[in-house]
């Protein structure tokens, strides 16, 4: 079980590296606007409104990623110690993530929230399974 927490742990950080790079990426190609704090809820509301497609489809897709990424990781490190339970972890916590930010800003718009709570866990269990079948493969 230890070996299990482990593996879900390194997939959480992980999980949260990916997102926080892809989302770095969408801020390069989205600049926010000049004078935004992103520490002020309000602000941010303010801005998501404003936001284009593309900007809010990078949101989206970097939870997705982190959490493929994190259930991949976790599934790897967990090895044949409850691979399918260590990739779950991050998916459901980037889950829990993304239920915290809609909460705190509602000003998402619905398909965000539907996306963002329909798609990691499946995203980190496909992770998981990529990892179990890749470690399947390299012990033949």
């Amino acid at each position: 079980m230890g070996r299990t927490l482990l593996a879900a742990l390194a997939g959480l950080a992980t999980a949260f590296i990916t997102i926080w790079l892809v989302e770095f990426a969408g801020h390069a190609l989205y600049p926010p606007p000049p004078g935004i704090d992103p520490a002020n809820t309000a602000d941010m509301a303010r801005v998501i409104g404003t936001l284009p497609m593309g900007a809010l489809m990078m949101i989206v897709v970097a939870w997705v990623v982190g959490a493929f990424d994190g259930g991949f990781v976790a599934a790897l490190l967990a090895g044949s110690a409850r691979p399918r339970l260590a990739a779950l972890a991050p998916g459901v916590m980037v889950t829990a993530g993304v239920i915290g930010m809609i909460v705190a800003m509602p000003a998402h718009p619905a398909w965000m929230a539907v996306a963002g709570l329909l798609l990691p866990v499946p995203a980190a269990l496909a992770g998981g399974a990529l990892a179990s079948a890749l470690r399947g493969r390299t012990r033949r």
